[in-house]
């Protein structure tokens, strides 16, 4: 597999498997299944993996646990991360610590190569678009991200607990945007990238959220890009693989799929999986380190290997896609 430049890690490979899939967030598997996908992954030359305590309450880190267990990890790195919310200042290197501690036992490791604010981003007087009521549960205050985030993120690497730090790159457009170009900007941040240009259901902070204006922001400012929903929650795929959850929020996700008719129509047409087509478009985007795969069976995996192998978009294909909608 292709490796590219990502400064927290020198060099990553074009693709990452993540935690979506294996803890079962889009659509069921087994955990005998999600492991032996994780060695089918290292075994075809991804070097990175990328979970979280809230994929599958915490059924991702364990699943990387019992792949790696009594393995040496040598040119492999882990990314997890953290759903703070909006505390007191002097609560918030705790928080993030306990959480850090829970997800190294759950995956059997020492420490992480990179750990990411998983919640959302806003300016401290922001009103949430959605769920407004939950604001301090479901979102981060800049105010609070900048005078007790980041020093906690620092306290973290001193301690050796993990190498370098991000966030998850959704939220507030104008939070983001400042978080990018604050003095001490993140060591990596994930940035949504596809032909949709949609986050779907997990833009409920911002009703107007712009992820290629969050992508432009961090390719200005040359940060380092993981990039997630490529195929927008299933969106992009062939068929959606899990029911609507019983909140009915999700419906974007569906709506997505709608949408997406003409990209599946034009797959077709060029004698390829919407999925790898996707995947693809993705890699194909300028200053992307690896594109975060949410697979969760070595046959989906298969397929975006089969993907990357095929290589980025040609020019005319790239433009054709990026124009559609």
């Amino acid at each position: 597999m292709n490796k590219r430049k990502f400064k927290p890690f020198g060099e990553v490979s074009a693709l990452t498997l993540g935690g979506g899939g294996l803890g079962q967030v889009w659509g069921k598997t087994t955990r005998e299944e999600a492991v032996e996908t994780v060695r089918l992954a290292v075994q075809e030359g991804i070097n990175h993996f990328d979970v979280a305590p809230m994929y599958g309450n915490g059924e991702a880190e364990r699943v990387l646990g019992e792949a790696f267990k009594g393995k040496k990890l040598d040119g492999l790195n882990f990314t997890t991360k953290c759903s703070l919310g909006t505390l007191a200042d002097e609560q918030v290197y705790d928080r993030l610590n306990l959480s850090l501690t829970k997800s190294l036992e759950n995956m059997n490791m020492e420490k992480v190569n990179l750990f990411l604010l998983h919640s959302q981003l806003r300016e401290d007087d922001f009103k949430l678009s959605n769920f407004n009521e939950m604001r301090e549960k479901n979102s981060t205050s800049l105010s609070s991200y900048f005078n007790a985030v980041i020093p906690a993120f620092e306290k973290l690497k001193q301690e050796g607990k993990i190498d370098h730090w991000g966030i998850g790159g959704l939220g507030q457009n104008e939070a983001l945007v400042k978080a990018i170009n604050h003095e001490i900007p993140p060591e990596a941040i994930q940035c949504v990238l596809n032909p949709l240009n949609s986050a779907g259901a997990i833009a409920y902070v911002d009703e107007n959220f712009d992820p290629t204006a969050i992508l432009k922001e961090s390719q200005k400012n040359n940060l380092p890009i993981l990039s997630i929903r490529a195929v927008q929650a299933g969106a992009l795929t062939g068929s959606m693989d899990r029911e609507p959850h019983s909140s009915g929020f999700d419906h974007k996700d569906f709506d997505d799929y709608v949408r997406a008719a003409p990209f599946r129509e034009l797959a077709s047409k060029w004698d390829e999986s919407p999925a790898s087509l996707a995947h693809r478009y993705a890699l194909s985007v300028s200053k992307v380190g690896s594109v975060i795969l949410g697979v969760k069976n070595r046959i989906e995996l298969k397929e975006c290997i089969k993907a990357e192998e095929k290589g980025e978009l040609a020019t005319e294909q790239f433009s054709a896609l990026k124009n559609l909608f």
